[in-house]
């Protein structure tokens, strides 16, 4: 059964339990819209949870592509890029949204790149025990002892789904100009996530 998602400014702060209406752009030279495509391969290689809360949804390139495979997206962002509910700082929020508590809900974003750390380790303290968090990540993420002793040593990383072509992320959503570019010198992966300890990380390409 769907949610209805839909509200006033008022309304959704409640929801979510919002702690910061910020006006500073934290994200204003940090947002790279993602190529919808990332969504359909990643459904292709796991089963996604049908309640998704996407925290750093930008102009909504994720959502929309989920939203039109059927599931319930809760669409958030700090800055407003006309989509969404926006104002609402994820790093500072102090539980899940009361619509997915209780369901088989995931978090699923593309992070600003210079917090992901920061996204990953917050997405896992709000997150039930087991439910996974999907992040969209450069693929040399997987380095750096201090990422590691932060994100990985726990073996809360259950899955690395490394894309086999280059993946669009446009700066400021710019897909055409960077298509005339020459496209991506930057290569992606979809990390999977879940507070609770892998037998063993699985590399799966899609």
């Amino acid at each position: 059964m769907s949610k209805d998602w839909t509200g006033n400014g008022n309304s959704v702060y409640k929801t979510l339990g919002a702690s910061s209406h910020a006006v500073s752009e934290r994200q204003c030279d940090d947002y790279y819209a993602t190529d919808p495509v990332a969504v359909e391969k990643l459904r292709n290689a796991v089963i996604i949870p049908p309640y998704v809360w996407e925290c750093a949804c930008g102009a909504g390139h994720l959502s929309r592509a989920l939203m039109a495979d059927g599931f319930n997206v809760l669409s958030t962002d700090l800055v407003d890029r006309g989509f969404g509910y926006v104002g609402v700082d994820f790093l500072k929020e102090e539980r899940l949204p009361e619509y997915l508590q209780g369901e088989d809900c995931c978090i699923l974003t593309n992070p600003p790149y210079k917090y992901a750390t920061e996204f990953v380790e917050h997405a896992l303290e709000l997150l039930p025990d087991g439910q996974p968090a999907f992040f969209l990540l450069k693929t040399n993420a997987l380095e750096g002892k201090g990422r590691f002793e932060r994100l990985y040593r726990h073996g809360y990383l259950h899955g690395v789904y490394q894309f086999t072509e280059r993946l669009l992320c446009a700066k400021n959503g710019d897909f055409e100009g960077m298509r005339a570019g020459g496209g991506s010198a930057v290569a992606y992966a979809w990390f999977l996530f879940r507070k609770v300890r892998a037998a063993d990380t699985i590399i799966r390409w899609i």
